[in-house]
């Protein structure tokens, strides 16, 4: 007998405006289903509830303080206010704090316009901090091939460290040193390669600030000058969706927008930063065929022609067993699925193997 289920929901105020709300949820996811704007830093929809930047607090009403909406969960009859002059003010004073341990090169950040901690700066009007005193002082020494960890950009969000543990897996990173002192590293400062880092670049996907950057698209091109096209990996046949950054028709890099796909954001090494061949001056752009010992261009009704005929050719004269198939993990299920029916139909054999266990 099927049993069927309803969503508990409950209703909430905010600003006025009647919401329904599922129960369990927080009250900054209740605000951006509704698209009611409440700025933030430290929240991540991948990652669970943080609370560390403190700019999503909100007024709820019974409630003493100014409570973080992004760790307090809904309850039926809830009255909320997102804006008000104290909120306004409170979170100022937050953008304020943040900057004045920041290093200021916005002019030159490889992440300028996309860039969390600029975006809330220009929203409350802080073009600079009124705090003075001392900054932290860490070299860029990193030597992965694909993260620049710029530190003097951090701003403590702890995204990078959840990211790494919640949704990765490796906990590459923690909270090291106590006080102003404390910083997201490798335990005793060691090259993320040297303690298991998988250069995923998740951590790189939710940094809000230029402290995470990628190596590869340093230096070719901002943000406002690159084209963004949303496709499918073509790496494996899962079928994340990426978006590949281009700029003067090169591809100079790649990410996966949120709430898309079946990956959410989310992508391996080969996803985020195996976009290389794309441009490389050897790679093929025509089919080739060897005569007299060289390679030599052809036209694919050429080259299918060809190898069409030589599979004829070596199953008469070896039979079938004498051919197999490979699939490519590159390759979508369909493709492989026809791959291997080719082989086991047409050509008569079940040698048939696939590199996406690779």
């Amino acid at each position: 007998m099927s049993k069927t289920t309803k969503t508990d929901t409950v209703t909430i105020m905010v600003d006025g405006l009647a919401l329904e709300a599922k129960a369990g949820q927080t009250v900054l996811e209740a605000c951006r289903n509704a698209d009611i704007h409440v700025p933030t830093l430290c929240a991540d929809p991948r990652l669970a509830p943080y609370g560390a930047c403190r700019l999503c607090i909100v007024e709820i009403e019974g409630v003493r303080g100014y409570p973080t909406s992004c760790t307090t969960v809904v309850s039926d009859g809830m009255n909320v206010t997102t804006r008000s002059e104290a909120l306004f003010d409170l979170r100022k004073t937050v953008v304020e704090l943040l900057l004045s341990d920041h290093k200021m090169d916005c002019l030159t950040c490889e992440s300028a316009g996309a860039c969390a901690l600029q975006d809330v700066a220009y929203e409350h009007g802080v073009k600079s901090s009124p705090f003075v005193g001392e900054k932290h002082k860490v070299d860029v020494t990193e030597n992965n091939p694909a993260i620049i960890r710029d530190l003097e950009k951090c701003i403590m969000c702890g995204r990078c460290v959840r990211i790494c543990e919640q949704v990765e897996g490796p906990s590459v990173y923690g909270f090291t040193g106590r006080g102003f002192d404390s910083l997201p590293n490798t335990p005793f400062g060691v090259q993320m390669l040297e303690n298991g880092c998988e250069t995923c670049g998740q951590c790189v996907s939710t940094c809000p600030t230029g402290a995470l950057r990628p190596r590869m698209s340093e230096g070719k091109g901002r943000t406002w000058e690159k084209t963004y096209t949303d496709t499918t990996c073509s790496y494996c046949a899962v079928g994340c969706t990426i978006t590949l950054e281009a700029k003067d028709g090169k591809l100079v890099g790649a990410s996966a927008p949120l709430g898309k796909g079946v990956n959410n954001g989310n992508l391996c090494v080969k996803g985020r930063y195996g976009y290389d061949y794309v441009n490389h001056p050897d790679r093929l752009t025509t089919p080739l065929i060897r005569r007299d010992g060289k390679l030599e261009p052809a036209s694919w009704d050429e080259a299918l022609d060809y190898v069409a005929d030589r599979l004829r050719e070596i199953r008469d004269e070896h039979g079938p067993d004498a051919i197999g198939g490979r699939g490519a993990c590159r390759s979508t299920n369909e493709e492989n699925y026809l791959l291997q029916k080719f082989i086991r139909a047409a050509i008569g054999t079940n040698n048939i193997d696939n590199s996406a266990r690779l």
